[in-house]
Formats: C-alpha cells, sequence, structure tokens
C-alpha cells in the first residue's frame, strides 16, 4: 500500500469510529430514558399499594425531569448538519457606540461563557482585544464540545440591547449593538484550496488584560485573505506556529462557510448580513427597561426573565431555533 492509500484508509477509520461512538452515545441516551421512565412507573406502582400520597409530589417531580430529558434528547436529533457535532470557534464584535457597545459584548461574552459551562463545553479564548477603558471590542473563543456548533450556529447575528447606560450621568435609556460569528472548527481533512500569495500575514505581541504581555515575542498571528477581505487572527498559544495553524483553520472554516453558500463572486453577500451593527438587523432584542424582556425576533420565542437569559439560560431560544428549522 503507497502511502497516500495508508493515509485515505486511516482517515476513514477516524470518520468510522466517530460514527460508531456516536451511535453508542445515543443508544445510551436512550437507556437512560427508558430507566427514567420504568423508575417513575415502579414509584407509582409502591404508592398505590402502601396507599401512600406522600410519593405523588416525588412523582410529578421525577415526570418532569423526564419530560425535559426527552425533549434535550429530541432536540439533539435535529442537529442533522454535516458540522454540526463539531466544536465551535465564536467570535463577538462591538457595534457603534463606544463604551456602551463595548460593554454590552462583555456581557454577551459573559452570558455565552455561563451557557458553554452549563453544558459541560470547554472554552478557550482564542483573541481578545479589550478597551482600557470599559468592555471589549471583540473577542474570539473556541468552544469545545459534542454539538458545539449545532447549537451555537442559532446564535448568529445581531444582538440588540436596551437599557439605562451606566455611562450616562443623566440615567437616559440608550441601545447598543453587538454582532455574533459562528463556525464549525474543522477537522484537518476537510481542505479548502488556499493561495499563499492571497495572504498577508501579520505578527504582533500578545497581550492579556490590562494590557500585560503574556510573553516578549511577536507570537500573535493576524491573516488577512485579500481576494475577500476576511482577518483571523490568534494570540492565544505562546508559539507563532500554534497561532498561525489555529488562525488558518479560522479562515479555512470562513471560507468553507462561503463556498457553501455559493456567494464566492459575492463576498458582500455573505458580509451583509453582519456588516451593519445597527437598528433593524438584529436577531434578538434584550429590553432592561422600560420592561424587562428578551426577544428572538425569528422565531417569535420571548421571556421576562433577563437575568437568567443573561446567566446563560439560552436553550429554550436555541431550541426553538431548530425547531423551526426542521419544521417541528
Amino acid at each position: 500500500m503507497n502511502q497516500e492509500g495508508f493515509w485515505n484508509d486511516a482517515e476513514n477509520a477516524g470518520k468510522v469510529l466517530k460514527t460508531i461512538k456516536a451511535l453508542k452515545d445515543k443508544s445510551e441516551k436512550i437507556e437512560n430514558l427508558k430507566k427514567e421512565y420504568e423508575d417513575i412507573e415502579v414509584l407509582i406502582e409502591l404508592g398505590m399499594e402502601a396507599q401512600d400520597e406522600s410519593v405523588i409530589p416525588e412523582v410529578e417531580n421525577a415526570f418532569k425531569i423526564l419530560q425535559e430529558d426527552v425533549e434535550s434528547f429530541r432536540i439533539e436529533t435535529l442537529l442533522k448538519g454535516q458540522y454540526d457535532r463539531n466544536n465551535a470557534i465564536f467570535t463577538i464584535h462591538s457595534g457603534a457606540g463606544g463604551l456602551e457597545a463595548q460593554d454590552w459584548a462583555e456581557m454577551l461574552l459573559r452570558m455565552y461563557t455561563r451557557w458553554a459551562e452549563k453544558k459541560g463545553y470547554t472554552i478557550t479564548i482564542l483573541d481578545m482585544l479589550r478597551d482600557y477603558e470599559a468592555g471589549i471590542k471583540s473577542a474570539t473563543l473556541l468552544i469545545e464540545g459534542e454539538n458545539a456548533y449545532g447549537y451555537l450556529k442559532s446564535e448568529k447575528g445581531v444582538h440588540r440591547l436596551v437599557r439605562i447606560s451606566p455611562f450616562d450621568t443623566a440615567g437616559k435609556r440608550h441601545t447598543s449593538f453587538a454582532s455574533v460569528d459562528v463556525m464549525p472548527e474543522l477537522d484537518d481533512e476537510v481542505k479548502v484550496e488556499i493561495d499563499e500569495e492571497d495572504l498577508k500575514i501579520d505578527t504582533y505581541r500578545s497581550s492579556g488584560a490590562g494590557g500585560q504581555h503574556v510573553n516578549k515575542t511577536d507570537s500573535a498571528v493576524r491573516i488577512t485573505h485579500i481576494p475577500t477581505g476576511i482577518i483571523v487572527q490568534c494570540q492565544n498559544e505562546r508559539s507563532q506556529h500554534s497561532n498561525k495553524e489555529m488562525a488558518m483553520k479560522m479562515l479555512t472554516a470562513k471560507l468553507l462557510e462561503i463556498k457553501e453558500q455559493e456567494h464566492k463572486d459575492k463576498i458582500d453577500d455573505i458580509k451583509g448580513e453582519y456588516r451593519e451593527i445597527a437598528w433593524g438587523s438584529q436577531i434578538r432584542s434584550y429590553v432592561f427597561h422600560p420592561y424587562n424582556m428578551v426577544k428572538d425576533h425569528r422565531t417569535g420565542e420571548e421571556t421576562g426573565n433577563t437575568g437568567a437569559v443573561m446567566d446563560g439560560e439560552l436553550d429554550n431560544f436555541i431550541n426553538a431555533y431548530l425547531k423551526q428549522g426542521n419544521g417541528v
């Protein structure tokens, strides 16, 4: 067997193993749901035999948990996209508006971090541009875990905040915007032809919070894809090579997205959804004043519990989006 044949067989074997693991995980989840149901049946039977009404609250609570677990599994079955099971590369950009918008971007960063932690996902900050006064101008995260991209793809778009600004001494109401972009982290076998001559690669000194240098070498990497104007950057790793490798993964994912949406000759169409981070382009509104409400404008899903949402309770919005996309 030649070298190329060996690697092709190895890649195919890897795909088969991933498929087997996914099917095994689903089978285990089904068995767990079945066990939950059987436990409830046993509890009901024991209560009836002993004519003990005190088991009713316990049964009701167990049934509620079972309903939630069944719904969670049902939503998971809707993730059928080619890259839905992949990790997610997640980027937040503040819109126009200075400190107010930058503060909103940081609030979103906290919200999605809380959501990911509750899911048991691993979060790595790939790049962060903080403002010396307050908030962040942009942040790029790698969120690792099963179906991370499948869930988070629902969050792609402009997010709008309405509140009394803490930066306004007059206590006036302000509207702020921030955009979210989500890409799948691609496996190494996914190839996109990128001409080295189309790339402008800059290196710079990576820095952390407060402007303190992470190291004293130019390890951070910024790559500009000249034909499309796409810019990606990474400063998480201490090694320039590792940062470049991750930045190239990000660029590959973005170019693949463009290719799959068949807008290779109309790059502006791809960016148009996010170019103007302003009124009229939002996918979701977060209103803190004069009332409390978070509403998704695509699905109509809404809640008055803004505190819970900002603490990462996003599943209702994500699930509604997935159901709508699958005609459920």
